[in-house]
Formats: C-alpha cells, sequence, structure tokens
C-alpha cells in the first residue's frame, strides 16, 4: 500500500518549491529549485491522478450505498466503481516506480578499472576479454571508451586497465559489474585439457564532476616520468606520464596513454572520481548494513559472475540467472539481457522497502 501522507507531502512540496521560484531567489537557489521541481513533476501529476480516482471511487459507492439511487444510476455508479478500482491499482504501481530512491550518480558517465586476479597470465587474458566486452558494448551504445592508463600481460590481455566511458546513464547501466568476474576454461597452453579456473576484479565508478569534489592544491602532488609498456607498445619516450598523489587520503593515480597535459588531466579525473566514490561507499555502507547482501551493495571482493566457456555459459549467482550465450555476451551483444535483469531484481529491492515502510 501506499502510504497517504507521503503522496501528500510531495504535491505539498511541489506546491511549495513553485511559491519560493516566484520569489526570484538567487541563481543558484532557482536551479536547485527548478531541477527538483522538474523531478517531482511526473510524480505529482500521477498522484493527483490517483486522488482523483480515489475520489470518483469514493462517489460511486455513495451512490450505491444510498437506497434511493435508481437501477439506471446504479449500473452506472457500478461501472465507475469497477474502473476507477482498476485505474488505482495501475496508478499504484506506476508509483511505486516513481518512488524508488534515485541513484543521484545514474546519469553520470563512469570510469572502469579491471585488475587480472589469481591465475596469472589466463587472468590477464580474461582482464582483456572484459575490456573488449565493455568497449564493445559501448560502441553499441554509443558511449565513448577512452583509455586512461594500462599494464600488459605477458602473453596478451591486461594485468590492469583503467578506462572511461562517456554518455549519458552509462553509470546506471554498468554499475552492477563491480566485484569479482570468473573464468573456466582450457588455457591454450594446456595439452592435457584441463579446465582453469582465473579471476579478474572490476569497478565501475561514476564520474566525478568539479563540482562534486573539490580539490586544494596543496593536497596534491604530481610527478612525471617515462612512460612504459611490454614490447613498446604504447611507449612515449619523453617524461609524459603522470602519477598524482591525493596526499590525506593516500590515492594513487596514474595516466600514461597521451600527451603530458593530456595525461595530467585524465588523472585529476580519475582523482575526483575515487574521491567522490569513496564518499558514496561510505554512504552507501552507512544505508546497506540495515539490508545486507543486495545486488547494489557494491561489495568489489564478492564473486558475482562465472563464465565458462567449455559449457558456453554465464551465469550470475547475485541472481542466480545463467545464459547459455557467452560468446555473444563477450561481443557485447548479449550485455544487456543480464544487466535489465539485475537493474530488475534491485528494483524489485528498493520496492519491497517501499512497501514494507508503508505497512509500518
Amino acid at each position: 500500500m501506499l502510504v497517504r501522507e507521503k503522496l501528500d507531502h510531495l504535491v505539498e512540496r511541489h506546491t511549495g518549491i513553485e511559491a519560493e521560484m516566484v520569489k526570484n531567489p538567487d541563481p543558484e537557489t532557482y536551479v536547485k529549485l527548478a531541477s527538483e521541481y522538474a523531478e517531482l513533476g511526473p510524480v505529482v501529476s500521477k498522484i493527483k491522478s490517483y486522488i482523483e480516482s480515489e475520489n470518483n471511487l469514493a462517489e460511486a459507492q455513495e451512490l450505491l450505498d444510498d437506497k434511493e439511487t435508481d437501477a439506471e444510476m446504479r449500473e452506472l455508479a457500478e461501472m465507475e466503481k469497477q474502473e476507477s478500482r482498476e485505474r488505482l491499482e495501475q496508478l499504484e504501481e506506476e508509483l511505486k516506480f516513481l518512488l524508488i530512491p534515485k541513484d543521484a550518480a545514474d546519469d553520470k558517465s563512469a570510469i572502469v578499472e579491471i585488475r587480472a586476479g589469481t591465475g596469472g597470465s589466463e587472468a590477464a587474458l580474461f582482464a582483456g576479454d572484459l575490456f573488449r566486452m565493455y568497449e564493445r558494448y559501448s560502441a553499441e551504445r554509443g558511449w565513448k571508451v577512452e583509455v586512461l592508463s594500462e599494464s600488459d600481460g605477458e602473453v596478451g590481455g591486461y594485468k590492469e586497465i583503467v578506462f572511461s566511458i562517456n554518455g549519458r546513464g552509462v553509470f546506471a547501466r554498468l554499475k552492477f559489474e563491480s566485484g569479482v568476474h570468473r573464468v573456466q576454461r582450457v588455457p591454450e597452453t594446456e595439452s592435457g585439457g584441463r579446465i582453469h579456473t582465473s579471476a579478474a576484479t572490476v569497478a565501475v565508478l561514476p564520474e566525478a564532476e568539479e563540482i562534486d569534489v573539490e580539490i586544494r592544491t596543496e593536497d596534491i602532488r604530481i610527478d612525471t616520468m617515462r612512460a612504459s609498456g611490454a614490447g613498446g607498445q604504447h611507449v612515449n619516450t619523453t617524461d609524459s606520464a603522470v602519477r598524482i598523489t591525493h596526499l590525506p587520503s593516500g590515492i594513487v593515480v596514474l595516466s600514461t596513454e597521451k600527451s603530458q597535459h593530456q595525461n595530467r588531466a585524465n588523472a585529476m579525473k580519475e582523482l575526483r572520481t575515487r574521491l567522490y566514490d569513496m564518499e558514496r561507499q561510505k554512504a552507501d555502507k552507512e544505508r546497506a548494513d540495515s539490508r545486507k547482501g543486495q545486488v547494489g551493495s557494491g561489495d568489489r571482493s564478492e564473486r558475482i559472475r562465472t563464465y565458462n566457456f567449455p559449457q558456453g555459459r554465464v551465469t550470475d549467482h547475485r541472481i542466480n540467472l545463467t545464459l547459455y550465450k557467452l560468446e555473444r555476451l563477450l561481443a557485447g551483444e548479449g550485455v544487456d539481457e543480464l544487466i535489465d535483469a539485475l537493474i530488475t531484481d534491485h528494483q524489485v529491492t528498493l520496492l519491497a522497502d517501499i512497501e514494507g515502510h508503508g505497512e509500518g
């Protein structure tokens, strides 16, 4: 059930914001009010329809309870009652989804870090597979991928790769990819045909804007150095690589891909993102302590998915979903099916929270 007081409060808030905007506040306050007003608009519109349907239902019931109501009028009231009931049920479902708490970072671009875990060369090759999967998926959605730093594996793939994905709503789609991805396959070097298990860790961080995080000049140390890479790949002979150390937190970021100027910009972008993520993790932990084990817990040490090559299957352990579409997934085509299932599961959890509070 929806809590009527909450609905009334949202309508009052919407009206209150409108009144404040008319008073010509300073530009910064006006922008904040306008943003909240626009966000509440669709919800308030639905709430008004919901209240109207409730009133129609009550009026129809009143006519039916009145002994004086003639047969023709009674028939009309019965139809109105039925229609209002159905409309109320539909509006209630729509409102529940509109009332799901929004993640402030959902609209943002993201910075993704993939690190080879247990399994040596095989893990590095798998990290490469994961990078290409996200790269292809991004291309399908029209997002732009830019590598910020990489450390090549000895026989291919990556020991570590950090890249940004720019586009609207990237974080909303990819945030559930954070965690340990496990691969089971027979390595090309394995003559006995034995299946090896290796792993790579993925972290997806919402990219922070300058307004999200303030970094003071005295809190950072910037070092430049010569970039290096395996087999002469991505090597600059000039001192172009940039390393930034954030002294209060101890966070170190490195950018080795472009000119020194570009590397400095990339490193600052990554540092802002990590600091913003640190604050989000802290806030999320406080919120999630009361509801352990949900999909979006963001625990990056948790094993979330297994890619089994001999069977051509992918299993997401958080929602017990298995798809026999490994090749399609790695080609970026099947990623949406997994992500949609994870988002749906997350919304169901949040809806249960709303309904739980409604009953309380």
